[in-house]
């Protein structure tokens, strides 16, 4: 069962130097009480693949083809009055940066009444039992007592709880994660960590986690897709990931995972990922690969079925064991 599925989507922006692509076919779903993992780089499209979900694009983005179904409807073709509905109610946002993300000149318990109105129509004494609430649930002592405070009286995880918070106060059935764990220390990582893994669990909510680090996606995530340069170039169960990682690319990023039981030298990948102003033939990690072939300079690889519900994109792949996707 999903809760959500996005189909081939694929997105561009416009630049002084023309149209340029950024999302190529970029398919996953999300399940109810799950965690799927969107990994990758900086600047492979994770985010603004999740903003897709809720079509909060710059203006110079342009999605050209693809369905993002929810509730058998296209986000994507739904009018602005419903999608605003959606928004916050049925889909919420945790915004990358809690720091910026909270209006200083207000206090936490007006930011958090204010969604609690616009989309649970609840006045008075119910939407304030029903804020306090909220923040009884992300774990912030003494709610009641600290509707009043200013987010700068908060700390960074503070901050996060109170996002969190907001995102839980509707009750949506999908929230979407981005780098929730940004600017945190190790152990404040965790607690937030923890308060997701609990809301998924108790509540049915689906997440789409938007992460570079592979520690907490091993610890936490059920399913793993890996972004590089707008493609998905693998999709796999979290244990299958990590047990038989395939792409080259995937490979690579967990051998920089820094690792305490690892007397060896950490490894790095050389060079960046392309802008989106750079034209590459073929697969698009071909010029950082330690296992290019002529093939893929040139021809962009099929999507090849390597194991239970997992799927890479490699030529690597191309013998008997494994099925083109």
């Amino acid at each position: 069962m999903t809760v959500l599925e996005v189909k081939n989507l694929n997105l561009g922006f416009e630049c002084e130097c023309g149209f340029r692509q950024a999302l190529y076919d970029v398919s996953f779903s999300l399940e109810p009480g799950k965690m799927h993992a969107l990994v990758g780089e900086s600047g492979c499209g994770k985010t603004i693949s999740a903003m897709s979900i809720l079509r909060l694009l710059p203006k110079t983005a342009y999605i050209t083809s693809g369905e993002i179904l929810y509730d058998s409807n296209d986000i994507l073709k739904l009018p602005v009055k419903k999608l605003q509905k959606l928004r916050g109610a049925k889909i919420a946002l945790i915004p990358q940066d809690p720091m910026t993300s909270l209006n200083p000149l207000y206090t936490i318990g007006d930011q958090l009444l204010e969604v609690i109105k616009i989309h649970q129509g609840l006045q008075g004494k119910e939407a304030f039992n029903k804020a306090v609430e909220a923040l009884e649930l992300v774990r912030i002592p003494c709610a009641k007592e600290r509707m009043k405070a200013y987010p700068h009286e908060f700390s960074g995880g503070m901050k996060q709880r109170a996002i969190i918070a907001m995102a839980l106060a509707c009750n949506a059935e999908i929230l979407i994660a981005d780098e929730p764990t940004t600017a945190l220390d190790v152990t404040i990582q965790a607690q937030i960590m923890n308060l997701l893994k609990d809301i998924q669990k108790n509540t049915g909510t689906a997440i789409l986690l938007i992460t570079h680090d592979l520690a907490l996606v091993s610890e936490n995530a059920d399913y793993v897709s890996v972004m590089y340069a707008g493609h998905i170039v693998e999709n796999a169960p979290a244990d299958e990931f990590f047990q038989n990682p395939n792409h080259p690319y995937t490979l690579a990023l967990l051998k920089s995972m820094p690792s305490v039981r690892r007397n060896e030298k950490l490894s790095t990948i050389t060079g960046q990922p392309p802008s989106i102003q750079q034209f590459i033939n073929g697969c698009k990690f071909h010029p950082r690969c330690e296992n290019c072939m002529d093939i893929c300079k040139n021809i962009v690889p099929p999507v090849y079925y390597v194991g239970e519900n997992h799927f890479s994109s490699c030529f690597l792949n191309k013998d008997d064991r494994c099925n083109e996707g």
